[in-house]
């Protein structure tokens, strides 16, 4: 008994993409499934896939997935894109209001309860291969209104927003889907600028944040990613103040993958992530996650790390009604 219930708890921990062991991770209480291009061909064909997962879920699930507008979104099968944060900033409030109503309105149709944006990162680097147009600006005072603008309207439209990439991806001059980019900045620099709007949006209880594959040499010397160190994600629940849920980056990403993702995750749990993002829900994963299991049943810190974790997740589903 103790054994299948300590597995639903770490099974909510993770959300997955769309695969061959979807439903079996479904069937063990798994805590989400994020939507990519692939999985979005019509709209009577996405909205039938969400009701099927829905049906075959033990725990209601969050349904996510990354719809920034522009170069990052999911829907390029059904239609054009949307404007970039960037330029839907340069056009206006109005027009960032209006386009993110589109947006949310689209995500209600579908059944979308979390959307991994709006971006919170300043991207002072021009030369930045990540961010880019996916930030609203390289002013950290622009970007909090970005977030607060977007992060209050999809609150309407009862869709989660989780902000991204603390804790802060806009210095980056690498791609940390193939590397795991260095910011050399001192802390203070970082708290003026990169950490700010993070800072600003948990003064407005934002509901969820996601923690990048980057390594800031604030934080930590020895090269560690800020989504797997514990002094990023401490200074995160204990100067910030911040209580909601603290989700990694997709773990398949180069920039952590060099711990193996069983390791990663469990450095990742003794950090403080509460929730984990795997691109694909294949047999490689789902034995990972049950080795997971074993793991944590014979280790007393990592049960209560759990334990507290679910506790976050379960309030934020209760919140919103999942």
């Amino acid at each position: 008994m103790y054994d299948c219930f300590m597995e639903k708890l770490i099974y909510q921990m993770f959300i997955l993409g769309t695969g061959d062991c979807l439903n079996h991770a479904l069937s063990k209480g798994l805590g989400g499934v994020i939507f990519f291009t692939k999985d979005i061909q019509s709209k009577n064909q996405f909205k039938s896939l969400i009701t099927q997962i829905r049906h075959k879920s033990l725990i209601p699930p969050f349904l996510s997935i990354d719809q920034e507008g522009g170069r990052v979104e999911r829907t390029e099968n059904i239609h054009k894109r949307y404007v970039s944060p960037k330029f839907a900033f340069q056009y206006g409030e109005e027009f960032l209001k209006k386009q993110t109503v589109q947006i949310a309105e689209e995500l209600n149709e579908y059944g979308i309860n979390l959307n991994f944006a709006p971006c919170a990162d300043v991207n002072t680097n021009p030369d930045n291969p990540i961010i880019g147009e996916r930030s609203f600006s390289d002013n950290a005072d622009e970007v909090i209104k970005g977030v607060e603008i977007v992060s209050d309207i999809y609150r309407k439209h009862k869709i989660i927003p989780c902000i991204k990439h603390y804790p802060g991806h806009g210095d980056a001059d690498k791609d940390s889907h193939l590397t795991l980019p260095k910011i050399d900045l001192p802390l203070n620099q970082m708290e003026q600028i990169h950490i700010k709007p993070f800072k600003e949006a948990i003064k407005r209880n934002i509901e969820m944040i996601m923690a990048a594959h980057l390594h800031c040499t604030c934080f930590d010397k020895k090269e560690t990613p800020a989504s797997l160190s514990v002094n990023a994600l401490n200074y995160l629940r204990n100067n910030l103040k911040y209580n909601g849920v603290i989700i990694s980056d997709d773990m398949v990403m180069k920039g952590v993958q060099k711990y193996g993702s069983l390791e990663a995750v469990i450095m990742g749990i003794n950090a403080g992530l509460d929730m984990f993002i795997f691109r694909e829900s294949d047999d490689k994963t789902v034995n990972m996650i049950d080795k997971l299991v074993k793991v944590v049943e014979n280790d007393s810190k990592l049960r209560q790390k759990v334990i507290e974790s679910n506790k976050r997740i379960s309030e934020l589903k209760q919140k919103y009604g999942i």
